[in-house]
């Protein structure tokens, strides 16, 4: 099996508070107006991306990883996870608040859920003028403090708000309660898990006229009462060059605003590539074939690959490696 730049079909999910925007700012084919995310690379089960481009269409990406692990995940990456994709690739559009809420860390998963924690990072792409997101509290709280809130109904009295514009880019470790505001539209790059605690929902029903479930209980011994000014990413924007964003255990971003054809080498990356468009077209190529991609796509460069060459004349790309 040829492993060149692979693009996925787009998973489309239907969220209470999602919108149009991954329509009308990334072109994605909605069925809906409430659609939430587009899961752009998944190996979450019931859920796993499917090839969309070249020879291999058709193919999900289970069967990629079970034919040809080590090329496409790299060495290091199957030593580490097996053949399990370690990451899950998003965009998301929140027309609404999203729930307050927050992801337990490796441990607790592993033993309440046994599956990953869910550490994440966010860049937002659009913002409108009042937009915010939650991230964290504002000040020290203990375990009382917060349940208290939770039956006084006035748990937003503890909640860190930041305003938020384009480029702006989050980390949220596991622990840390946040929420994403109405508004935004952003791009998203976590472990793979689905695990989220929802501790607050504003009472919001679903379409059935139900509350959603809320793990009030189970969310206790996962947050991070403590305030921590540690989720804001400084980042350099330097043209035509790689700009360090996050590094963490699970997953390497960098930032790429590229004004002309930029050439990589990867001989010494024992990993999977992932470049994500959040503005702009490239032709992303290696020695096998090659793939185009605009804002709001994403490709899969495999392990094996020895170099890249991104074909452009002006975008801005998000480089996520393990």
């Amino acid at each position: 099996m040829i492993l060149y730049p692979l693009k996925f079909e787009p998973i489309l999910k239907e969220r209470l508070w999602g919108g149009t925007k991954l329509g009308t700012h990334l072109g994605k084919p909605l069925t809906n107006d409430i659609t939430g995310e587009s899961w752009e690379l998944s190996g979450v089960k019931g859920d796993v991306s499917v090839v969309s481009n070249g020879n291999l269409a058709g193919t999900s990406l289970t069967e990629l990883i079970d034919r040809n692990a080590a090329d496409l995940l790299g060495q290091e990456v199957v030593r580490r996870f097996g053949k399990e994709f370690p990451i899950l690739i998003k965009f998301i559009d929140a027309k609404q608040d999203l729930s307050i809420q927050l992801h337990p860390n490796d441990e607790l998963a592993k033993k309440r859920h046994n599956s990953f924690g869910k550490t994440e990072m966010w860049y937002i792409m659009d913002a409108d003028d009042d937009a915010n997101l939650i991230v964290g509290f504002n000040r020290d709280v203990t375990k009382e403090d917060y349940s208290k809130s939770l039956e006084n109904d006035t748990l937003s009295e503890l909640l860190n708000y930041e305003k938020v514009k384009e480029g702006d880019t989050f980390f949220i470790n596991t622990g840390k309660i946040h929420a994403i505001g109405a508004g935004v539209l952003l791009a998203e790059i976590q472990q793979t898990s689905d695990i989220t605690y929802r501790v607050f929902d504003f009472n919001r029903k679903d379409k059935a006229g139900n509350l959603r479930e809320l793990h009030t209980e189970m969310a206790l011994d996962a947050i991070d009462y403590d305030k921590k000014d540690d989720f804001k990413v400084p980042y350099s924007k330097e043209l035509d060059c790689v700009n360090d964003m996050v590094r963490c255990p699970y997953f390497n971003t960098n930032y790429l605003k590229l004004h002309s054809d930029f050439a990589q080498d990867l001989s010494g990356r024992d990993s999977f590539t992932i470049y994500m468009c959040v503005d702009g077209d490239a032709e992303i190529v290696n020695e096998t074939g090659s793939a185009s991609v605009k804002k709001g796509e994403t490709v899969l460069i495999p392990a094996n690959s020895a170099t890249v060459n991104i074909k452009t004349t002006g975008t801005t790309l998000l480089e996520i490696t393990i």
